[in-house]
């Protein structure tokens, strides 16, 4: 097999068709079905994948929650505007950051947020020229970042986001991510709970999603990317739900990348899904044999993404840029707030 590399996974997007806004309806964007198989497509509205789920079947869903981690601060001494992004909590109050821009933060520097109910002072600089921040303040945290922090949103996304939990899943439950695992974001609670009443289990993982889902693949040689690191959680019952799914005939169906990743990280050589904690480094490109997933319900990806490669290495390479073709001249939203894509 020859050596799959970055370009392979390249496509003309057309600008207008990154997706600024959510939709009203959670539920309301568009599916594109696609058969990995046959590679056969159908085009539905969202909330019809219900029609695809089987009694019996495991939908596994990522209940991280995003921090609302970009705080818009000051220097102390000079007033001079800055952006801090939280990345990684080190202790209690001290996180890793990145910082804008990065020559003005040296350690020692002292920064203020809001109305000065927040402060911070510069640690030191660590890997990739992140800084170490540890952060003053009365009251608990997580209400002030809460009043302050905006959504980190992706990039690409140059709108302002009106309402904060609209870069949330409805079932997000566990602080840590640094962006959305945006295929949930299709999910409304009726929806779930309709799904739930058909016979189809739901089984809750937790992948707090970092910004390196969003750093470029430099390589061109796949087999030389380093992937980022992830923190996963797989609980008890949640492998249980999964494990009895599969011995019973039924499908695992991964909400999202980032359930895949996790479920993938957390089987054993026999597919059989461990409980348990830890942090994943999978890189999932064409060659991959799954080990648990089944079927994957996943938005539109960047070009050239370790996303892409994902979606490639579950449905063939050709067939999802042929679908992703497909989409293109449908009109279909893609990436964070897009359209989403079912593959079975």
């Amino acid at each position: 097999m020859t050596e799959l590399k970055k370009s392979d996974f390249y496509f003309e997007l057309p600008e207008e068709l990154i997706a600024q806004d959510p939709l009203e309806d959670r539920s309301a964007s568009r599916l594109l079905v696609l058969d990995k198989e046959t590679g056969r497509t159908q085009h539905h509205v969202f909330k019809e994948v219900i029609d695809y789920l089987r009694p019996g079947d495991c939908l596994v869903l990522n209940n991280t929650k995003v921090l609302p981690a970009r705080l818009m601060g000051v220097k102390a001494d000079t007033g001079a505007a800055i952006e801090v992004l939280l990345l990684k909590r080190k202790e209690k109050d001290v996180w890793e950051t990145l910082v804008k821009p990065g020559k003005k933060a040296k350690p020692g520097t002292r920064l203020v947020f809001g109305d000065g109910s927040l402060q911070a002072e510069v640690l030191e600089i660590v890997e990739e020229g992140n800084r170490l921040i540890q952060f003053t303040y009365e009251g608990i945290f997580e209400q002030i970042l809460d009043r302050l922090g905006e959504m980190p949103l992706p990039p690409y996304i140059t709108h302002k986001l009106e309402d904060k939990n609209r870069y949330q899943t409805v079932y997000a439950k566990y602080e840590g991510s640094a962006a959305a695992p945006t295929a949930g974001l299709h999910f409304t609670d009726e929806l779930l709970n309709k799904i739930v009443e058909k016979g189809v289990e739901t089984a809750y993982v937790t992948l707090h999603v970092g910004l390196g889902t969003f750093r470029p693949v430099k390589a061109e040689n796949l087999s030389q990317h380093h992937m980022h690191s992830e923190y996963y959680e797989v609980t008890k019952e949640a492998a249980d739900k999964m494990n009895h799914a599969k011995a019973s005939g039924g499908r695992i169906i991964c909400v999202g990348t980032t359930s895949c990743r996790t479920v993938e990280s957390a089987a054993d050589e026999n597919g059989v899904v461990q409980p348990g904690c830890g942090n994943t480094e999978i890189f999932i490109y064409p060659g991959y044999q799954f080990k648990v997933l089944d079927c994957l319900i996943t938005n539109f990806h960047l070009p050239e993404s370790t996303l892409v490669m994902l979606v490639s290495a579950l449905a063939g390479r050709e067939q999802v840029l042929a679908a992703y073709q497909e989409a293109i001249e449908e009109r279909y939203r893609f990436f964070s707030f897009g359209d989403a894509m079912f593959i079975q």
